[in-house]
């Protein structure tokens, strides 16, 4: 019987966690689907974790020669059969109904080209971590995807037909990769979320934080080059455009933060700049004469988290709370 659906879990050394990722694909209620394996050329176990899985009939192993997140999707993607195609990061699990769920959302509209659905957060070790879920969209979600990418990468599934329509990962781009295929994807296919957890997301083991500039840098780019080649000028509001520019100049502002607080100056500055009433940057330009300690004690007077509450998801497959911000808010997996 030829497979529904196409998982594909593209890995690089996470063969700790991989055969969580494998068993949650294979014990989904749906039972017509295959899973690809793209092994971006891991120097740890993952071969041996992979090797015992391969006797599966609908299990498939590829390894690469560590050729990047977005060149491995896309092979995954070149290898699958089924007419939609589901994303899984190695590390993250899936519940046991989420694609029969996100199924019946493709069923019930044919113009959707993107399925998704709420997520929980674990540690490292497994264990469920607090987490408040976010507003979704669904629908033509072009312009709250240009300010916020939304879409938790894990719970993905599109229709095959997408990619031939839009093309698949830009292998030229370092990081965000998601963001920029799901831009292009929302100019001319809807998206729908299935309106519960169904994904275990993963976060608290690896240390991605020093990349967060980066990625905002490259956000710009995808931003820049979705409004002046891909039609976003005359699909986007000008009001949007340039709230979505103060913001990622006030998450640079943060990033930059981190090191030295002064040298978030010029980027609170610029997100004025685009956005003369936007609240964070006024209050981040407030803040910064205070020490880190006493702006901390105040945030926690007022009431507020001691942390900056901040959701760089733009250039990312996920955000979290301020906490774990820098090292949730990227794409995983094959990096």
């Amino acid at each position: 019987m030829s497979p529904t659906v196409s998982v594909i879990i593209a890995t690089y050394n996470y063969g700790r966690y991989l055969a969580g990722a494998v068993e949650s694909a294979l014990g989904q209620t749906l039972p017509e689907l295959e899973v690809i394996i793209v092994d971006d050329g891991s120097t740890d176990n993952t071969p041996e974790v992979a090797a015992s899985y391969v006797r599966d009939r609908r299990v498939q192993y590829e390894r690469l020669d560590h050729i990047g997140q977005s060149a491995a999707k896309n092979a995954g993607i070149g290898l699958a059969q089924a007419p939609f195609i589901a994303f899984l990061d190695a590390d993250d699990v899936w519940l046991p109904s989420k694609l029969e769920k996100q199924l019946a959302l493709f069923q019930a509209n044919p113009q959707l080209g993107v399925a998704y659905a709420r997520r929980l957060l674990i540690d490292a070790d497994g264990r469920r971590l607090d987490y408040e879920q976010p507003v979704l969209y669904r629908g033509r979600v072009v312009e709250q995807m240009f300010r916020d990418n939304f879409v938790c990468f894990s719970s993905a599934v599109v229709r095959r037909e997408v990619f031939d329509e839009v093309g698949a990962f830009d292998e030229s781009l370092p990081l965000a990769i998601d963001f920029d295929l799901w831009l292009r994807v929302a100019l001319r296919y809807e998206f729908a979320f299935a309106d519960e957890p169904l994904v275990l997301y993963r976060t608290g083991h690896a240390s991605l934080s020093q990349r967060t500039e980066e990625r905002l840098a490259v956000a710009w780019q995808i931003m820049e080059r979705f409004l002046n080649e891909q039609r976003g000028r005359a699909v986007l509001r000008p009001e949007v455009v340039r709230q979505a520019r103060a913001e990622t100049c006030y998450h640079t502002a943060l990033a930059r933060r981190v090191w030295s607080r002064w040298a978030a100056l010029p980027w609170l500055l610029r997100a004025l700049a685009w956005s003369p009433g936007y609240g964070p940057a006024w209050r981040g330009l407030a803040s910064l004469p205070l020490s880190e300690a006493a702006r901390r004690r105040l945030r926690t007077a007022l009431g507020r988290p001691p942390d900056w509450e901040v959701r760089p998801s733009r250039f990312s497959d996920s955000f979290t709370s301020s906490a774990r911000r820098l090292e949730a808010c990227s794409p995983r997996g094959c990096s």
